[in-house]
């Protein structure tokens, strides 16, 4: 009897045992693409900007002013503040399109996405993706032969072929005078606070995916590069 029992026992406990693992799934779903690799945060990143979008900033046909001779621009990042002075006679065109960013808010909590130590520190791609798809393809023409040379913190248009010229910049960290010749002319110097440009994180170096922050704007920078730098304003000095 006792024998008995405990054969029931056993039969009892299989049975339940199969029934779990039916209700287990098989395999667990795999993500369309792999996970980004988590940076230790050690430092909160920015607060992200509350101020509504300018409707203007979705309009780049309209942004067309003429900027005067000579203009300076204040950038407060967080790693400090720094002046530059554009000369427009250096290229007009270019001159033009960064005027009319300024003038529009355009700088406004924007990252410092490329850093190549003793080269160059390059931004400009917005961090709302709506603003940046409108601009993505409002692209101005190139400016003739550079009339100033792209040396240690000038400020230069970015480009990827001729005419391609729309919102992103670099201030040099060096003199790069081979840039001169392969049509990138400088539109402005920095005459104060090299300091802090110098000191703007180098860590993530070119890993920031451009076309990422096209799509998905801050949030893929802060979700991932945690200790990246940014530009908090960019404002025209009186």
């Amino acid at each position: 009897m006792i024998r008995y029992c405990c054969f029931l026992l056993s039969i009892c406990l299989t049975v339940l045992a199969c029934e779990e693992r039916v209700e287990e799934p098989a395999s667990r779903p795999v993500p369309s693409t792999p996970a980004p690799v988590e940076t230790p945060k050690t430092e909160a990143p920015p607060a992200p900007s509350a101020a509504p979008i300018d409707p203007a900033l979705l309009e780049p046909d309209k942004a067309t002013d003429k900027a005067p001779a000579k203009f300076k621009v204040k950038f407060s990042t967080t790693k400090g503040d720094f002046v530059v002075e554009v000369t427009r006679a250096w290229a007009p065109l270019g001159a033009d399109r960064f005027y009319n960013l300024v003038k529009l808010g355009f700088f406004t909590d924007i990252g410092f996405f490329r850093v190549v130590p003793d080269f160059v520190v390059q931004f400009g791609i917005h961090g709302n993706p709506k603003v940046s798809k409108v601009w993505k393809n409002a692209s101005i023409k190139d400016d003739k032969k550079s009339k100033h040379s792209n040396k240690k913190g000038t400020l230069t248009f970015a480009k990827g072929g001729p005419d391609s010229r729309t919102t992103q910049l670099f201030i040099n960290y060096k003199d790069n005078a081979r840039l001169d010749e392969m049509g990138f002319p400088p539109i402005g110097q920095v005459i104060e606070g090299m300091d802090a440009v110098e000191a703007i994180n180098q860590e993530y170096r070119e890993k920031p995916e451009q076309a990422m922050i096209e799509h998905s704007g801050n949030s893929y920078l802060r979700d991932i590069f945690t200790r990246l730098d940014y530009i908090k304003s960019a404002t025209l000095v009186k």
